[in-house]
């Protein structure tokens, strides 16, 4: 039984949203490394619970969708085929985002591996938390197609961006990506007025400064799919529903139109 106290649980979380890694907040708080991680699954299923019971009948102009990458226990090209076959969810990991460019909220998010099952799994939680006729914009990931015909067949604007990057090679000890040499617009249904993901690949820059999973060329990876899933609740309730964003000067979930009322991390402990 956890018997962690309030105000350690509040330290723990606190630390673990503003990017520490596991071992940091233990060295910070005197928390034992297995109670941390007790305490992350525990509120993070919290988290996702209040996501799906608040997130729902959603009205917005448009949505951006993107997939933000991480690895489980190994990068994918680490693995042998003894880790393929005993731990299948070892590897490359993808947190699918869908976020409303408007009022900064993340109103879906999926985690898992980057394939058709898990994008028809995002597409179609994402349809079940919008009301109305939706404008989506998504890259050239070929199963996004397939998803948002099935989810919401014509009641859609939807259009794919491709982007392609130069060839040159970036040279020694350079770690920034290629350069873009050009962008393609797909338009695949209906009429699209506002086709970008300029919002949502800007929000992926904050969830990799945020969340110590995320951090690259770095040891912070997770060793669980249930931990990563939790860290990605814990983080997106506390980026709707606490964090005030800089542009709109409310949370995410006030300007959305969900809650009246700055939350704060004692809500979600209590």
């Amino acid at each position: 039984m956890n018997v962690l106290k309030p105000e350690k649980k509040l330290a723990v979380l606190s630390a673990l949203i503003e990017g520490c890694s596991i071992r940091a907040t233990s060295r910070m708080t005197g928390v034992h490394k297995t109670t941390i991680l007790r305490v992350l699954k525990e509120i993070g299923d919290r988290c996702q619970k209040e996501l799906d019971q608040r997130l729902r009948g959603i009205v917005c102009e448009a949505v951006e969708c993107d997939e933000l990458w991480t690895f489980i226990y190994k990068k994918q090209g680490a693995l042998t085929e003894q880790d393929q076959i005993e731990h299948p969810e070892y590897g490359d990991t993808y947190t699918f985002i869908a976020l409303d460019p408007n009022s900064k909220a993340v109103i879906s998010h999926a985690v898992g591996k980057r394939d058709g099952a898990m994008t028809f799994q995002f597409i179609d939680d994402l349809q079940t938390r919008l009301a109305g006729r939706i404008e989506i914009s998504t890259d050239g990931w070929t199963a996004y197609r397939d998803a948002i015909e099935a989810a919401f067949g014509p009641n859609v604007d939807y259009s794919q961006i491709i982007k392609t990057y130069a060839s040159d090679h970036p040279g020694p000890g350079r770690y920034s990506p290629p350069k873009v040499s050009g962008v393609k617009v797909t338009r695949v249904t209906g009429n699209s007025n506002r086709v970008c993901t300029s919002y949502v690949e800007r929000n992926n820059w904050t969830i990799r400064g945020a969340l110590r999973r995320f951090t690259r060329l770095s040891n912070g990876f997770s060793r669980k799919l249930d931990n990563l899933k939790a860290a990605v609740s814990l983080w997106l309730w506390y980026y709707n529903f606490c964090r005030i964003h800089g542009t709109t000067r409310v949370t995410p979930a006030m300007a959305l139109g969900v809650t009246d009322r700055l939350w704060d991390l004692e809500v979600i402990i209590a």
